[in-house]
């Protein structure tokens, strides 16, 4: 970390990192290279647990703090049949914070705050936000629909003020940010701080193939699609040959690669049909997700490995936030963070001069 700057808002605070930029937990991508390089740039490093057995994790979170002593994260998915034994990891290695893609169950939050752990889960509405801060999460993400993940139709710069008004909880801004603007605007609106997930996996610290960012930054803002296609939940992907098949493809058609996926999936997760068939009810309880579409499930797992993984964008997926559209470079996580705080200290001031005051970068 090299930038003189600072920004501190109640997100530095909580846990402990010298910047507000936070980046997410993306499966395949967010591994302990990238976690450690982010930390090490001062700001907070997300790993990326689902795609992980319970002792690849382990594996992952030594691995993470044999390369850095600063504060960093692991992301848990809340409807796992073995979510809890995850946040046993996370409390004996000592994970300064558990973040979440659904809303953990009120207990869970309890026994990992219990433990010092800091609990950010993910929200796409205001009421969900109420519901875990009334639960005691110490802050929320919300993702507005320019993002990479199970995002919702309402952009950020809506979603993001109708949460901040909603609770007092500290509230982390994602969707659509690459740049100190960003992040000098998501204060303004009240967030303290930002999440970026496509910004991070398009860095020279990124483990994903190389011809494959090169592939990310020849796509312009037309360049997305939301399908349901992979497994009946909303994701956003770079529009590929592979992706527009999917999108033509008919249900029977599906099937049998559906299949095939499945049995990768189970071979890799090293799970028994039986933990399967009670993980996916879990994920159906708590996702509300049709039969039909629980039996997709495997499928994004297996075919965004396909993609960000093993580089073979004719039979996996690539996905990507709207922002993909506007990176055309691959610069360090240091150099990265270090821009991004320069430039927002500079639009902070800027903008504390025009009107004649002292900029407050967050409530």
């Amino acid at each position: 970390m090299s930038t003189a700057n600072r920004i501190s808002t109640p997100l530095t605070t909580l846990t402990g990192v010298d910047h507000p930029i936070v980046q997410t937990g993306m499966g395949w991508v967010a591994g302990p290279r990238l976690v450690s390089a982010t930390a090490e740039a001062g700001a907070l490093g997300i790993l990326a647990s689902a795609t992980m057995t319970l002792p690849q994790l382990e594996n992952a979170i030594v691995e993470v703090k044999s390369r850095t002593e600063k504060p960093f994260g692991v992301n848990l998915r809340a409807d796992a049949a073995d979510a809890p034994a995850r946040a046993k990891l996370l409390i004996k290695h000592g994970v300064k914070v558990a973040s979440f893609a659904l809303a953990p169950k009120r207990e869970l939050i309890d026994k990992l705050k219990e433990h010092g752990v800091v609990v950010i889960p993910s929200v796409g509405a205001a009421r969900h936000a109420e519901k875990v801060a009334a639960w005691g999460a110490d802050a929320v993400m919300i993702q507005g629909g320019e993002g990479g993940g199970h995002t919702g139709a309402i952009p950020t710069t809506l979603l993001l003020p109708t949460v901040v008004d909603a609770v007092d909880t500290p509230v982390i801004a994602a969707g659509g940010f690459f740049d100190g603007r960003g992040l000098a605007a998501a204060l303004a609106y009240g967030a303290v701080g930002i999440g970026m997930g496509t910004r991070f996996l398009l860095t020279s610290d990124s483990s994903v193939p190389e011809d494959i960012k090169q592939r990310y930054l020849s796509f312009g803002l037309d360049g997305t699609v939301v399908t349901t296609k992979a497994d009946g939940m909303p994701h956003r992907l770079l529009r590929t040959e592979f992706v527009n098949s999917l999108e033509e493809a008919g249900r029977l058609r599906q099937l049998l690669p559906t299949l095939r996926r499945s049995l990768q999936f189970k071979e890799l997760s090293g799970q028994s049909w039986l933990e399967m068939a009670r993980d996916g009810l879990s994920m159906k309880r708590s996702t509300g997700r049709s039969w039909s579409q629980m039996m997709l499930a495997a499928n994004t797992p297996m075919l965004l490995k396909a993609g960000l993984v093993d580089g073979d964008t004719s039979a996996g997926m690539l996905a990507a936030g709207q922002v993909v559209g506007v990176i055309n470079e691959l610069p360090s996580c240091e150099v990265l963070v270090d821009r991004i705080i320069d430039e927002a200290v500079l639009r902070l001031k800027a903008s504390g001069a025009a009107c004649g005051s002292t900029a407050q970068p967050a409530r």
